[in-house]
């Protein structure tokens, strides 16, 4: 089985009004101002906690959990668990709490994080900065080296679109209902390095087109790379990025799982001559919009045909992919349990509306906040009343 491990981006919200907090460079040490050496941000990567890393992300508003990787879902949704605790502590000793929402229902200004590389994309990209608070979902797989990661890459792009819809969880955005179950993917999107990719065929092809981006000028550097999976630069792993945040931290560790399959199968078709299928890049990218908008309230662009079919269907189709895998690892009848219960219960944007009917979008956030943390007390013991200091910068 291959190693994964999970960053969780978490909002950081005021729990009596639900607006969005600056308190990121309170609750984590070691933020080096743009007038410093940004060479020691960039050092400071490696995660410090003994269970889980914790970092800055672009905005102040928000934090970034890391696991350790792991061979199986228990051990991950604990981590998960235990990371979400420890970060709501260190939120609640400075008035906050941490919610896993994708947007921030409550509009506010926000605050960029002062180090020289976020200041300059500030500079550069403007008002897609000032207005990029959105917490996203990655997953790293372990892949034998970078060629195996390439042709994974290769073979799972066209499924993709089903994890937006099994993740989404980002109804409103700044006070608006955005009519999409994840208006973060849209909002995410926005930038340049982001979205579905070509076929790349080798790894020297993907050396190539990387670098040629990141000649052009319009991306700054590598980092900018936001691939909806992307080879990650500092471990050898595949970097599944198109999820919401999960509300809820079991979902979170389903997905873990099913990319965690997707990747293997992707990888044993590479293996086997099995070539990946030759769809176009703008097919999937409005099998993306179509995730984003509906989820899994309506119909899904089916990853063979990419026409319309019921959602249900489309995600029961997915995990019979992944059946073979699934059932060699032990996960196949976790994952078709998961994956009734989220088509019964509604996914995170689903469980957003329904406090929202009754209390505003306090009551969402409100409603969040439990949901984050349900389910981690016997993981993460008390939470405590103090703050401790969570990690270390670690750009992305």
């Amino acid at each position: 089985m291959r190693t994964f491990g999970v960053e969780e981006e978490l909002l950081i919200v005021d729990p009596e009004t639900g607006m969005p907090l600056a308190l990121a460079d309170v609750m984590l040490p070691g933020l080096v101002p743009p007038t410093q050496d940004a060479g020691r941000v960039v050092a400071a990567q490696a995660p410090v906690h003994e269970d889980a890393g914790f970092s800055f992300e672009l905005k102040l508003e928000q934090i970034e959990t890391q696991t350790l990787p792991c061979l199986d879902y228990p051990r991950l949704l604990q981590q998960v668990r235990q990371s979400r605790v420890r970060a709501d502590r260190a939120a609640r000793a400075h008035g906050g709490r941490v919610a896993a929402l994708a947007t921030s229902p409550r509009g506010s200004a926000t605050h960029t994080t002062p180090t020289q590389r976020y200041v300059t994309m500030q500079e550069r990209f403007g008002l897609t900065v000032r207005n990029q608070l959105t917490c996203g979902f990655h997953v790293h797989t372990f892949v034998e080296s970078p060629e195996e990661g390439v042709a994974a890459m290769d073979r799972i792009r066209d499924k993709l679109a089903v994890l937006i819809a099994l993740s989404a969880n980002s109804p409103y955005w700044n006070g608006a209902e955005t009519g999409f179950e994840s208006y973060r993917t849209q909002a995410w999107n926005r930038w340049p390095g982001s979205g579905p990719t070509m076929i790349f065929g080798s790894l020297p092809v993907y050396r190539r087109v990387v670098t040629r981006l990141v000649e052009s000028g319009v991306l700054m550097d590598e980092g900018m790379i936001y691939f909806d999976a992307r080879l990650c630069r500092h471990h050898p792993t595949v970097e599944v990025r198109v999820a919401d945040v999960c509300l809820r931290a079991e979902d979170a560790a389903l997905i873990a799982v099913l990319v965690r399959a997707l990747v293997e199968s992707a990888c044993r078709e590479w293996y086997d001559g099995v070539e990946p299928a030759p769809v176009p890049t703008l097919l999937l990218r409005m099998a993306a919009w179509q995730a984003s908008n509906c989820g899994l309230r309506g119909q899904l662009l089916d990853f063979g045909t990419f026409t319309p079919a019921p959602a249900a269907d489309v995600v029961h189709a997915f995990v019979d992919y992944l059946a073979p895998v699934l059932a060699e690892q032990g996960e196949l009848e976790l994952a078709r349990e998961g994956i009734t219960r989220v088509l019964a219960e509604g996914t995170g944007s689903q469980l957003q509306r329904r406090p929202h009917r009754q209390g505003g979008l306090i009551a969402v956030v409100d409603r969040a906040v439990h949901e984050t943390l349900r389910g981690a007390d016997a993981d993460a013991g008390d939470p405590g009343d103090e703050a401790p200091t969570l990690g270390r910068v670690r750009e992305a």
